[in-house]
């Protein structure tokens, strides 16, 4: 079972999302046995899997910490992530992710909306048996429904020209934040913390959402596509503008516009003339000092948190995730 190497420098955390990964194995099975290989394929296909570590992390915080019901939560919240991923790439009929081919691009939209459909029933089961109440239950479920609220809020913004930065900051924070605040916050709040420090740590994590969500938008004009994992410039070709994008827009309309004007039939030429004009126009230096200030929002409620080794961790990769590179 490969864990992605960042984790080699905190073997304690490595050891737990071991063990994550383990009982979601342990969750899904379809009678559909290709289709099972799949989901399980994507599952352990390299990813970070940053959202259950902040779940593990911010666990240990509370004094009725349970280890099982942590990784419980922690694989729930890994199956939900999943389950967007699924549905994002149908939505954007990608082909790859993480450098492996979709299950959309494999098996038809048809079998990806029911795997898809499939993770979201296993989050649920999963909640079901190990939330200690039915608030911390509610809680969740709300969370997941403003998950969805922002997938369907980015469909409303497609190929807005004019898009606004206070515009793609709400898009975001419905989408990518809300499942980091959910991590931190479900973490907190299953181990016995009280309701206002399991709010602070939902405020950590979506700082920490959109600190990501802005990097990885970031990525998508400076990495090429095999370094990424994933076709570079996708996003622009479905109409989807993000934070370069549109701080560039602001500087460089006259070329930019008509370039965007192709939407899905921009060849790959194009797209590198995009990648290179946004980066002319300090779009992605504007980006990454947005990113820059919710790190450091991030962190300044980070500081907050009880002493701990655990603390460092989130500290550590929190820093981390503004500075990578992939």
């Amino acid at each position: 079972m490969e864990i992605h190497p960042m984790w080699d420098a905190y073997p304690e955390v490595k050891s737990e999302l071991k063990e994550t990964l383990t009982m979601i194995d342990k969750e899904i099975f379809l009678r559909n046995k290709e289709v099972e290989a799949a989901i399980l394929d994507m599952l352990h296909s390299g990813g970070k899997l940053l959202r259950p570590a902040y779940t593990l992390l911010f666990s240990s915080f509370g004094e009725e910490h349970s280890p099982e019901r942590a990784r419980s939560l922690a694989a729930a919240i890994e199956l939900l992530h999943t389950a967007t991923l699924i549905h994002d790439d149908i939505i954007d009929e990608a082909s790859t992710r993480r450098s492996k081919q979709t299950i959309q691009d494999k098996y038809g939209k048809d079998v990806a909306v029911y795997a898809g459909d499939y993770l979201f029933t296993v989050f649920f089961r999963i909640l079901a048996k190990h939330a200690e109440s039915m608030e911390n239950l509610t809680i969740s479920t709300d969370g997941m429904e403003r998950i969805l609220m922002g997938e369907l809020n980015q469909m409303h913004l497609r190929y807005k020209k004019d898009m606004s930065i206070r515009e793609y900051l709400t898009q975001i924070s419905g989408k990518t934040a809300q499942l980091f605040a959910l991590s931190c916050y479900a973490g907190a709040m299953e181990s016995g913390n009280s309701k206002s420090f399991s709010r602070y740590c939902y405020y950590i994590g979506s700082h920490i959402g959109m600190a990501f969500q802005i990097m990885d938008d970031v990525l998508d004009y400076t990495q090429l596509s095999e370094d990424f994992g994933k076709p570079v410039l996708e996003d622009v070709r479905q109409g989807i503008y993000t934070a370069p994008l549109i701080f560039a827009l602001r500087k460089n309309k006259k070329d930019l516009l008509p370039l965007l004007s192709k939407g899905e039939r921009t060849t790959k030429e194009e797209a590198r003339k995009i990648q290179l004009l946004v980066t002319e126009a300090d779009g992605v230096n504007e980006a990454k000092k947005l990113a820059e200030k919710y790190t450091k929002k991030a962190m300044k409620r980070i500081a907050g948190l009880p002493e701990s080794k655990e603390k460092q961790v989130i500290e550590e990769i929190t820093l981390k995730m503004l500075n990578r590179e992939m």
